[in-house]
Formats: structure tokens, C-alpha cells, sequence
């Protein structure tokens, strides 16, 4: 709501909304309920307080790159219209996947259960990889795109 990207306010159709809610959004309250039912007793790698900020930390910076790539597309697509490669993009293609990814990763690990990772699995793989490589598609059509592809990364710098 505070950065508004028009490609999400488009009208949905009530079953379209109940599908989204079940296949992307709704899977992840299984994380919590995991916990709070009991059904997962984790027993993390770290003594608990380490694990905890760990996963804290992970949650909230993927909170602050999510945000701060919101924010700078919402800001500079309403000077210039074009391929932003500076800021939180310029050595990554896609931070606000990025940082939902971290956000969730965060909760996963917190978890500490197969099913979340099968969840996360589910909607990376099946939502966020193809709207990824939709997006690098359309951004392709920019003459400076073969430069920027070439010196970023789709996700992690010098791994992925």
C-alpha cells in the first residue's frame, strides 16, 4: 500500500482469490501453526538464543530489502521510466524476491520442519522462478540490459 505497483492492482475474480490464498499465501501459516500445535518440537543446531536472532536477523533484513526495492522502483518509475540498475538493484536483478525469500526463510528456520521447506520449495519454484524469468524477459527489451544481466545476479551476489 505504500509504494503501489500497478501490475498488483489489477481486479481479481473471487475464485482467483481463493486460489491465490490456497497455493501461495495460505501454506504459510502452516509455519506457525507447527509450533503453536506442537507438531513440531524443533531442536535447532544453535543454543536457542543464537538461533532465534538468527532468524530474527534474517526476517528483518529481508524486511528492509524488500522494502527499500519497493521503495526505489515506486520513486524512481515515477521520474524515469527504464531499467533501474543502481541502489539495491545494482548487484541483484530481483531484491524483492530476495527479500520475501529471506522473510520466509527466516519463519522456515524457526520452524525448524521439513514442511515449511517443502512450502517454500512450492512457491519459488512455482510462482517466484516464473515470474523472475518474466520479468527478466520484459526487461530485456532495454539496450542497456546485456550489460546490466552481465554484471549482476539474479539472487545472490557471487552465488546464484
Amino acid at each position: 500500500m505504500a509504494f503501489p505497483d500497478p501490475n498488483w492492482q489489477r481486479r481479481v475474480t473471487i475464485l482467483g482469490g481463493v486460489n491465490a490464498f490456497l497455493l501461495v499465501l495460505g501454506p504459510y501459516w502452516v509455519f506457525g501453526w507447527l509450533l503453536i500445535s506442537g507438531v513440531a518440537q524443533p531442536v535447532y543446531p544453535l543454543p536457542d538464543f543464537a538461533w532465534y536472532c538468527l532468524c530474527i536477523t534474517l526476517s528483518m533484513f529481508g524486511s528492509v530489502l524488500m522494502i527499500a526495492a519497493d521503495a526505489q522502483k515506486y520513486f524512481t518509475l515515477r521520474l524515469k521510466r527504464g531499467l533501474i540498475t543502481d541502489g539495491v538493484h545494482a548487484y541483484i536483478r530481483h531484491p524483492n524476491y530476495m527479500g520475501e525469500m529471506m522473510i520466509y526463510t527466516g519463519f522456515a528456520l524457526l520452524v525448524w520442519h521439513w514442511f515449511p521447506v517443502a512450502i517454500l520449495a512450492w512457491v519459488w519454484l512455482g510462482v517466484f522462478a516464473p515470474n523472475m524469468a518474466f520479468k527478466e524477459a520484459s526487461m530485456s527489451r532495454y539496450p542497456e540490459w546485456a550489460a546490466y544481466k552481465n554484471r549482476t545476479w539474479w539472487l545472490i551476489p557471487f552465488v546464484f
